[in-house]
């Protein structure tokens, strides 16, 4: 089994667990003063297990599969923090 897009491995887009929200409210405050406005979470079951700051992935899986467009949403968001 391949977990590694680049190797491989097959992104699906699944909806957000409890879970998954509970860890994103916890380090996204930090993340946010650090000042990264995109990072990518890999979560385990209900463990957080890496942040990607440099190469987060997916957005094509999930506008593909979905038909949310990921890409214009940070981009929306973008355009909003540099003009605020």
């Amino acid at each position: 089994m391949r977990g590694n897009l680049a190797a491989g491995g097959k992104g699906v887009a699944q909806p957000l667990s409890e879970a998954d929200k509970k860890i994103a409210a916890a380090i996204g405050p930090t993340l946010r003063d650090r000042g990264l406005l995109l990072v990518g979470i890999d979560v385990i079951g209900d463990t957080l297990t890496e942040i990607n700051v440099t190469s987060p992935t997916c957005f094509q899986e999930i506008t593909q599969q979905t038909g949310f467009d990921v890409a214009r949403v940070f981009v929306d968001a973008l355009e909003r923090a540099l003009a605020a």
